[in-house]
């Protein structure tokens, strides 16, 4: 309302776009109920986002009906009619190539497209909706709200001076058209800049959240016992109630699918303005963590979507494989020693591999055994007969029975060594104890032997220090699998998160391309032209910057959030060309040169596309400033688009123009040379040929005329 206000000066000007708001926003709940949506963080991150971009369509046709108002002195009624019919297909063309960069969301695939299908379709429904409201109640409105003053159709009428703003930009888009190829060189620049600063920008998957709970994972010693672990764990629960930053703690040891040496806490933290933020909670924790001997501690922030397919104590896993079980050890030991060893790329490196747990092994001499007359049956009923559950009767009560089972004394401290004393009978009778023809040896063996596909395999599993993305530590588990000579036998693929951060780079360039070529057969379609959508698309380089800029400024990935906000980008910066070009358009149908008719399109457009750009950042800039539960899950995207938003804002309005020089020359050189091939006119002099790489100067207006017009 205040950026209608500023620029159209009418309190009544800001009521007409604010209602397109409420009913957009209810048509979107209305169809996210048919749809079986909640409202969740994905949808409410839509619904946000859909609040920036429902009034740009209102606001170009009110802006439209209000300029006849002002400069051709018609009625509210006549310049609601005549600005409608004006501006109707532009207000199609920007919602409906909007829409279809959703399209390749809708048809993506995979965890990644189950859970933004449902941001794709909010704000897809948002922007129809408003569609639909600006091309009907707008004009209604406007027809009945909307007045100009006497004096306000004075001012603004024919021959009138436009404001400083519109001077200075006429000056330098002047500048520009007679300097096309400087503006094509900064076209190329920008462009070749965005591409490099995509590949080397830090990839990542999910911004790490803040929801106040950390989940802590314990392991000791593999031949712990539960007391003794049960004491560690005490202590450790200790550390964290006497934390400032705790609210209260849960915890249990060796329980649920965990070894008898693990143990888990559920800590909830104190609320946000109680408490630093999540990091430098876990930086102070695990300093005073470790004072505690015996138990190795591993914490990661809960998260409200995790992807973990195997269970391990961080956020991170990537699982080694082979065919053998003892070689599968080693090289999985070996990768988690030097991933450990690197402090700068990981933190809280473990790995489900225990196989160092103490072993007691019972073995027979055979001999000695047949000489006593004692075989493999006898001694085994003997031995599960104490240690077992052999059912040797059954009582029968009135109203129950009893299962009876033998077992030795429980008041005995047993131990393998004691064992060896318990008496076994001969065959002629006699007793002897088990020592006599056994031994125990006490070796090393696994506590336990996980699988993956029948195939023996080891979990590491890892966090990020602060400021590593996922994608740098992807790359940095390849080179240290070569440093340390990992045989090809020994695969090793991520699971869980890093996994499906894997899969997700793979479908960016999907996602970016095909909203791109969605984009332009749209266009094609809607202009019946392969030229101009080329054109119109022209911004998309400059954006591009400008979002990976920001983020690099912000200090954050290149996330899945950030890539959903390029694509918003693409459909909410190609605006500006299509009402650039769409007027270009039609003043070239009335005999006027592509310069000349660019240049007054550009001014003509120049209120709206201003107006359009600061509600779109208005809208952004809260999810930008990162406000609110589960903000750091929103904050890419709002930087991304606010960033975009800036960049495109500053080139967009002097490229698009010169580029539209160049295809009309290039578009007018391909039809003289189809012309000239097909006979269908004289010979085409080579001076009356367009040039590709400069524009004509008799059509290029000075800049006074070009205000006046």
């Amino acid at each position: 309302d205040r950026v209608i206000f500023v620029f159209l000066r009418r309190v009544t000007a800001t009521i007409i776009p604010a209602v397109a708001v409420p009913i957009s926003l209810i048509a979107t709940l209305g169809a996210m109920f048919l749809f079986g949506f909640s409202i969740d963080n994905i949808s409410l991150m839509g619904l946000t986002l859909a609040v920036g971009l429902v009034v740009d369509d209102a606001i170009v046709m009110l802006e439209n009906i209000f300029r006849h108002m002002e400069e051709d002195g018609l009625s509210a009624f006549d310049a609601s009619l005549k600005g409608a019919r004006e501006i109707g297909f532009t207000i199609i063309s920007i919602s409906i190539s909007l829409v279809a960069v959703f399209i390749p969301v809708l048809l993506m695939g995979g965890v990644i497209g189950r859970i933004f299908n449902e941001f794709a379709v909010v704000v897809t429904v948002a922007i129809l909706a408003s569609m639909f409201v600006s091309l009907t109640l707008t004009p209604m409105l406007c027809s009945r709200l909307l007045s100009v003053t006497k004096a306000d159709r004075d001012k603004h009428g024919p021959g009138h001076k436009p404001d400083l703003v519109t001077r200075g930009y006429d000056k330098v888009l002047s500048f520009c058209l007679r300097h096309t190829f400087l503006v094509f060189l900064v076209f190329v620049g920008t462009a070749a800049a965005s591409v490099w600063l995509i590949q080397t920008s830090p990839k990542g998957f999910f911004p790490q959240e803040d929801i106040g709970q950390i989940s802590v994972t314990t392991i000791a010693r593999q031949d712990i016992s539960f007391d003794a672990m049960s004491r560690l764990q005490g202590q450790v629960a200790s550390v964290f109630s006497h934390s400032p930053y705790v609210d209260h703690v849960a915890w249990s040891a060796g329980s649920g699918n965990n070894a008898l040496n693990q143990g888990q806490l559920f800590v909830q933290l104190k609320g946000k303005d109680q408490r630093p933020d999540i990091e430098k909670v876990l930086s102070d924790l695990r300093k005073q963590l470790a004072g505690v001997a015996g138990i190795e501690t591993y914490m990661q922030p809960v998260q409200n979507l995790r992807l973990g397919s195997r269970s391990s104590a961080s956020a991170y896993q990537l699982v080694v494989q082979g065919l053998d079980t003892g070689l599968t050890d080693i090289w999985a030991q070996k990768l988690n020693d030097a991933m450990a060893a690197d402090h700068a790329n990981f933190t809280d490196v473990t790995s489900d591999l225990q196989n160092n747990a103490l072993q007691a092994t019972l073995v027979v001499d055979r001999d000695k055994a047949a000489q006593l007359g004692i075989d493999t049956d006898t001694l085994r009923s003997a031995l599960y007969g104490g240690f077992g559950t052999d059912q040797v009767s059954t009582i029968f009560g009135s109203a129950d029975s009893y299962e009876v089972i033998t077992e030795l004394d429980p008041k005995i401290e047993w131990s393998p060594e004691r064992m060896l004393a318990i008496q076994m009978r001969t065959a002629s009778g006699s007793l002897v104890p088990l020592g006599a023809f056994a031994r125990v040896d006490r070796t090393a063996g696994a506590l336990t032997v996980n699988q993956l596909g029948q195939l023996p395999a080891v979990t590491i599993s890892y966090n990020l220090p602060q400021g590593v993305a996922l994608g740098d530590s992807v790359t940095r588990i390849n080179a240290l699998k070569e440093q340390i000579g990992m045989p090809t036998v020994i695969s090793t693929t991520f699971a869980g998160t890093a996994k499906t951060f894997q899969d997700s780079l793979a479908n960016q360039g999907f996602l970016v391309g095909g909203a791109i070529l969605t984009i332009y057969i749209v266009l094609g379609i809607l202009y019946e032209s392969f030229i101009h959508p080329l054109t119109i698309l022209t911004g998309l380089p400059s954006a591009v910057l400008g979002a990976v800029v920001a983020l690099r400024f912000a200090g954050m990935d290149l996330s899945v959030i950030a890539v959903i906000g390029i694509l918003m980008l693409i459909g909410i910066v190609k605006k500006n060309g299509i009402m650039m070009v769409d007027v270009a358009l039609e003043l070239r149908r009335d005999g006027m040169s592509a310069t000349e008719s660019i240049h007054k399109a550009c001014l003509m457009r120049f209120r709206p596309i201003m107006m359009t750009t600061l509600a779109a950042l208005m809208g952004t800039f809260p999810i930008a400033l990162g406000t609110g539960a589960s903000a750091e899950l929103r904050q890419p995207l709002g930087v991304a688009v606010v960033g975009g938003l800036l960049a495109s804002q500053a080139l967009t309005l002097f490229v698009t123009p010169v580029i539209y020089v160049y295809m009309e020359n290039f578009s007018g050189w391909l039809v003289g040379l189809w012309s000239k091939r097909k006979g269908e006119t004289g010979p085409v002099e080579a001076g009356d040929q367009p040039s590709l790489f400069k524009p004509r100067e008799d059509m290029l207006p000075e800049p006074q005329q070009a205000a006046a017009e």
